[in-house]
């Protein structure tokens, strides 16, 4: 793991946060944060059916909706969740995309609740690509993954504030990217 004294800093100082990833690394990220009390945020759609039954099989608690299908009330449900001391995880620039351009959701469930944001990605050799709008990873048997954590920050509230925390959260996440990557790539392409 590569900066997870950020994330060991958050877990042990007891607050709330929102875990952030790509929604390309969505496997190997829920896999290597199971069972530690997480809601993960859910797409409504049919495909959403299958992810949450992995995530519950994982021990993550459940929040359905997306920023295309039932995203106020999901917020709502996240914003609760954050403020009674559960994790969140959210994958901002899902469920459709476009591929790594985040959607303000998650900053706003961060400022609204006063949680902090803790950016997140993983990488996997060998691995396979879904040829997907997110060029989905999927780890090959015994392959080694990679986590690397961007740095905690808050968010202040405000339209302003917000705006900016979603700049710093993408530019967090693409870095976590970079860090987490394998340099000589080790995928295969699916699908």
């Amino acid at each position: 793991m590569l900066g997870e004294e950020g994330w060991r800093r958050v877990e042990a100082g007891g607050r709330p946060y929102v875990l952030l990833c790509w929604h390309e690394a969505l496997l190997p990220v829920m896999w290597h944060h199971r069972h530690r009390g997480i809601a993960a945020l859910v797409s409504e759609a049919r495909d959403g059916q299958y992810l949450s039954s992995f995530a519950g099989s994982l021990g993550y608690g459940l929040i359905r909706g997306s920023s295309t299908r039932g995203g106020r009330r999901a917020l709502r449900a996240a914003i609760r969740a954050l403020e009674q001391g559960t994790p969140v995880g959210i994958t901002p620039d899902g469920p459709r995309g476009p591929r790594r351009i985040a959607k303000p959701g998650a900053v706003t469930a961060a400022a609204r609740s006063g949680a902090v944001v803790l950016p997140v990605h993983a990488d996997a050799w060998p691995a396979w690509r879904a040829r997907s709008w997110d060029r989905f990873l999927v780890p090959a048997p015994f392959a080694t993954v990679r986590v690397a954590y961007g740095e905690p920050f808050e968010v202040a509230t405000g339209d302003v504030a917000e705006e900016a925390a979603l700049t710093h959260a993408a530019q967090e996440l693409d870095q976590a990217a970079r860090l987490a990557a394998w340099p000589d790539g080790g995928e295969t392409h699916i699908g």
